[in-house]
Order: C-alpha cells, then structure tokens, then sequence
C-alpha cells in the first residue's frame, strides 16, 4: 500500500492511495472463510458451504465492502501518524477507471481533503473585557411581583374586557369579501391580550363584552406567532404560519387574573411559612432571587463577547469551498440557498474550534472522564428535580449517568461542554476583566 499527499495550497490537498492485491486479498480471503462459515445455502449443510461457491455468489461484494474498510482505516490512520490536520472528512474524487474486481486489480483512489490553517492567538491580560453586575430596576421588579401575584391570583369575569384580559371566543375564518368562509377554519379558543403585539388590535379588544363582535386579523395581532396562532385556532403550527385570513371573533366570556393580595398568606406560599414578613422584606427576597438569574445572562453575555472578539481578531483562512462541497455531501438534503445563508455562522464556529484546540493544545488543558462524568450527573440530577421535586439517591444518580453516557451522542454534547468552561475559564483567569454595575433594562439593550 501507498499513500502519498500533495499540497495543492495551504488549505487543499489531495491524497492518492494505491492498494495492491497483497493488501487487500487476505481481508477479503479471510471475509470470504467467515462467510462460508455462517452461511445457510439450499443443498448445503450451514457451515459446510465450500468457499468456492461463495466467492462465485458473493466475491465481487466482499472484495468491494474490504476495499472500502481498508481505504477508510488506512485514510484515517495515515492522518493520524503523519499528524495531518483535516476540517471536515476526506471526499472521494471520481475516477473514469474501470477495475476487473476480481482480486488481481491494483487501485488507486485519490481524497481531496481540507487542511486546518494555523491558528495565531495570543490570550493576554492586555485583551479587556466587561462583566456586568446586573441589577433588577424598577420595572422588571414590579413586572415579577406582578405575575407572582398573578399565578397565585383568582379568576374573575368582569362585564368589560381591559388590557391584561383574557377573551374566551368563537372564532370563523372569513373569505377576501369578509363573508363566512364555507368549510374554513371554526374554533373556540382563549385570546391573550398581553401576547397581543399590534397596538390598534389591542385597543380594540379593550372594552368588550359578552357576545360582541369583530373582524380579527389572527396574524397580525400576533405578529405570525405560529405557536401561539396554532393553539388559539387548534391546528398545526405549518398551517398556522400560512394563515393570512381575517376571522369573525365572537366573545362568549371576559376572564380576568386578579392579583393576589401582598399578605401573610401570600408570602408563606412562595417562601414558606414564616419566612417573610412584610412587603419590604417580600420585595428584598424578590429583587434577590431575580438578580440571581441575572449572574447566568451576565455570565453568557461575557462568553458572547470573548467568543465575538477572539474569532474576529484571529486571522485565519479556511478551505471554503471544499467546506461547502463537504457540506453538501454530508447533509444530502441542504440547499444551495441554505448553504449560502448558513455558512458565515459555520465558519465563524469552526474558527472558535480551532482557537479552542489551539488554547488548550498550548496551555496544556486536560478534559478528563471525571469532569464529563460530573457534569452530565449535574444536568441529570437537575432535569430530575425539575419534574419530580425529588433527589436521588447517589448511587441511583451514578448509575444514570453512567448510562447516559454510553450514547456517543450525550458524551460527544457533555465533552463539548466541558471543553468549552474549561477554555472559558483559562481566558477569564488570563485576561483582564473590568466589572461594571447595571440596570436589567439597560443590560438587555446591550448587544
């Protein structure tokens, strides 16, 4: 066997494999005894069928499917001893060559494959970076008290709708002219006034009352929400997103959340018996709690700008086009369109892969079995107790996640992931980090 590489350029290269009949014959020999061994053939014993007579049926197959595992294990092999480093897989050229297939042939293949360029990065306490002390301003903290109030609110049916309202109705699709559409859509279905987004279609559903009517434009009101379009008229999302049509609306109730009253009663079922007291301490737990979620979105926004900065500082090429045409090989069903209108993101995430491996190549980061383990038993405990409000016991815990990451899948996502903190974190302990107090409402403004 002989496999020889040349450089077409610093990102292409063509690698040319040629396999003689002393390479591959004792593969398919020895495929050619296993086969016979296990094959059950009219008018022959099971394992009694002569070789002769399986290479007559099955020769041309076996020697094809040995072919295809020797150039595949060889390819990869090859790559990995001379340290080739390859974006993508190697693609197959076609050859016009007609081979004989019957073990006698010498072949040539030849892969075209894409090099991974060099990656010139430097993590320094030069580079600079903001991590944002979010703090809850007066309206997000009045909006979360307001729908805690509510959740724990009761229903009541004024006689007049008001924003906020909920309008039980009967809905029927009209026609361009306005009329009943015959055979059209007909449904009774909650209207949600906060989830409209179209402000005159707001203001018209404020101040109406049971058995009132008036033309709805369903799409409109819900700026093509196809989710929320989907459940108010009780068909798929796919025909939701479609919709363009006006409907009749016909309210038959007025529902409305009345907040639940700031007391004692109330405090305790959030908190617990006895645990808050009073409105001030009600609203210190509150802005707590909230700006506690807020550390994850200042966290992510960090990670959002180190990963923005370095994969635009980073110069590098990559080997586009073969990219392209390896995507298109790979993913039979991708578009031209979206191929095109995809592939600035694709790349701009394989340069992160690539500064990522360089980081950790050059700092010598090691991503062990423990710290996957550990971190897929923390999303399982935590998936746990979200829907059973309940711990597992520790040695149950283990072994779900010992057999979560038997699918290559799961630990292939839990080693990305722990790939990716670890990288974080050594940028984080690196680089200079300025921290800078801020509204919610300023902070999400932030790009």
């Amino acid at each position: 066997m002989n496999i020889t590489q040349e450089k077409i350029s610093d990102l292409n290269a063509i690698l040319k494999v040629t396999l003689n009949p002393e390479d591959y014959n004792p593969k398919v020999e020895k495929a050619l005894k296993d086969q016979a061994k296990k094959a059950n053939l009219p008018g022959f014993r099971k394992g009694m069928v002569p070789v002769s007579h399986i290479k007559r049926m099955f020769g041309k197959s076996i020697l094809v499917e040995e072919i295809n595992t020797l150039l595949s294990d060889s390819v990869t092999q090859y790559l990995t001893d001379e340290k080739v480093e390859v974006l993508g897989q190697p693609l197959p050229l076609m050859d016009e060559t007609e081979f004989k297939w019957d073990q006698t042939d010498v072949f040539e293949f030849q892969y075209e494959i894409g090099l991974a360029p060099v990656v010139d990065i430097e993590v320094s306490a030069k580079d600079k970076f903001t991590e944002y002390d979010v703090k809850a301003d007066a309206d997000t903290l009045k909006s979360r008290i307001s729908n805690l109030r509510k959740s724990y609110g009761k229903m009541s049916n004024p006689e007049v709708s008001a924003e906020g309202d909920v309008l039980y109705s009967k809905l029927v699709q009209l026609d361009t002219k306005g009329e009943v559409f015959e055979g059209g859509i007909e449904s009774t279905g909650s209207i949600r006034m906060d989830l409209v987004n179209d402000k005159k279609i707001l203001k018209s559903l404020v101040g109406l009352k049971k058995d009132d009517t008036l033309t709805l434009n369903i799409n409109k009101a819900f700026e093509g929400n196809a989710a929320v379009i989907a459940k108010l008229l009780n068909i798929s999302e796919e025909d939701a997103s479609d919709l363009t049509a006006d409907f009749q609306v016909t309210i038959l109730n007025v529902n409305r959340l009345e907040e639940s009253d700031l007391n004692q009663e109330f405090f305790d079922k959030i908190f617990g018996e006895g645990i808050v007291t009073d409105e001030k301490a009600f609203e210190a737990k509150i802005t707590e709690e909230i700006e506690s979620m807020f550390k994850q979105d200042s966290a992510r926004k960090l990670q959002s700008d180190i990963y923005a900065q370095y994969t635009s500082q980073t110069k590098m090429e990559l080997p586009d086009e073969f990219l392209k045409k390896w995507l298109k090989t790979t993913n039979e069903k991708l578009t031209d369109k979206e191929l095109e209108e995809g592939y600035a993101e694709f790349a701009t995430n394989l340069k992160w892969t690539l500064i990522e491996n360089k980081i950790i190549k050059e700092n010598d980061i090691k991503i062990e079995y423990k710290d996957v383990f550990e971190t897929a038993k923390q999303r399982i405990d935590a998936q746990f107790k979200m829907y059973s409000q309940q711990e597992l016991p520790e040695d149950q815990l283990a072994q779900f996640t010992v057999n979560f990451l038997q699918e290559k899948e799961n630990a292939n996502r839990i080693f990305d992931e722990v790939k990716a903190e670890k990288v974080f974190d050594f940028i984080k302990s690196t680089v200079t980090i300025d921290k800078k107090e801020i509204a919610y409402n300023k902070f999400i403004e932030l790009k």
